[in-house]
């Protein structure tokens, strides 16, 4: 029951583990605007990377809030969901309880590859309220991103440095504005899953990471070859190649994505540099040979 998340002490307590979750004064009183609502509704029901419908009246029976719309689109259900139960109980307790069920590390148990981009839309949606979802599925403080009007700006600068640089068309399209409400951080975080992306789509392989690299770019005969492989240099320029984009998740991607997103603070220079390593990883895989 919801009661059971709201101790004397101030903690909330997870019913499922009993585990203690940090809390602070008014989290429980505070609430959501509309606006918040609808941006957490619809990073919670994103049709690639949100809840399924049946995951979505689990959570919300489990959370008691009333089901109100079940036939209506995942975004729109969540939406009504949250609205009805923030009116009815005058505190947004009931949304953070479905957020902390819904993020829950081990439901993502063989899908781990959608934790990250589904944690990466609801900060998103939290950026503005001073809240942030870290790596354990945990709802933390964070500072309130800045206006709309000044991540317009920062968005159209990156977007113009990038177009001067010859920065290929795949990458500029993370240069948005609700990509760098606060910061670059996720702007270039996504930009680097758009990799893993590609050389899923290439090759059709699944997983992620290094161990999906090394399906894809490594080996006597590599699913992708961006060169011949007719020569020691051709080998060698492909073993690099694979080092590369392995690199780049190990520094950038598996860094940031289990981290919260404000400890990981990330400048404009350096969102340009990262953004212009994977143009040339794009550029390089969609000239790349796609071997049986």
């Amino acid at each position: 029951m919801l009661a059971e998340f709201a101790s004397a002490d101030g903690q909330f307590e997870d019913d499922e583990n009993d585990q203690r979750i940090p809390a602070w004064d008014g989290e429980m009183s505070e609430m959501f605007s509309q606006s918040q609502i609808e941006a957490i509704a619809n990073a919670l029901g994103d049709t690639s990377t949100g809840l399924t419908g049946t995951e979505i009246g689990f959570l919300l029976s489990e959370c008691q809030i009333v089901d109100s719309d079940s036939q209506n689109t995942k975004r729109i259900r969540l939406y009504n969901a949250f609205v009805g139960s923030q009116k009815t109980r005058q505190d947004r307790g009931a949304i953070l309880c479905f957020i902390r069920k819904a993020m829950k590390p081990e439901r993502y148990t063989g899908k781990q590859h959608l934790f990250e981009p589904m944690r990466a839309n609801l900060n998103l949606a939290l950026a503005f309220c001073g809240l942030a979802v870290d790596e354990t599925g945990k709802i933390i403080q964070a500072s309130p991103a800045t206006t709309l009007s000044e991540a317009t700006r920062h968005a159209k600068e990156l977007r113009a440095d990038m177009t001067r640089r010859g920065v290929h068309e795949d990458v500029l399209r993370f240069c948005r504005a609700e990509l760098v409400q606060d910061n670059y951080f996720h702007a270039v975080l996504e930009a680097t899953k758009s990799i893993a992306d590609k050389i899923r789509t290439k090759t059709g392989l699944t997983g992620d990471g290094a161990l999906l690299v090394d399906a894809a770019l490594c080996g006597q005969s590599p699913k992708l070859a961006i060169n011949p492989l007719t020569t020691d240099s051709h080998r060698s320029e492909q073993s690099g190649f694979a080092n590369l984009v392995k690199g780049t998740f190990g520094m950038f991607r598996n860094t940031t994505g289990h981290e919260a997103r404000i400890l990981w603070d990330l400048n404009k220079e350096d969102a340009e540099d990262l953004l212009s390593l994977a143009s040339l990883i794009h550029r390089r895989l969609n000239s790349a040979r796609v071997n049986p």
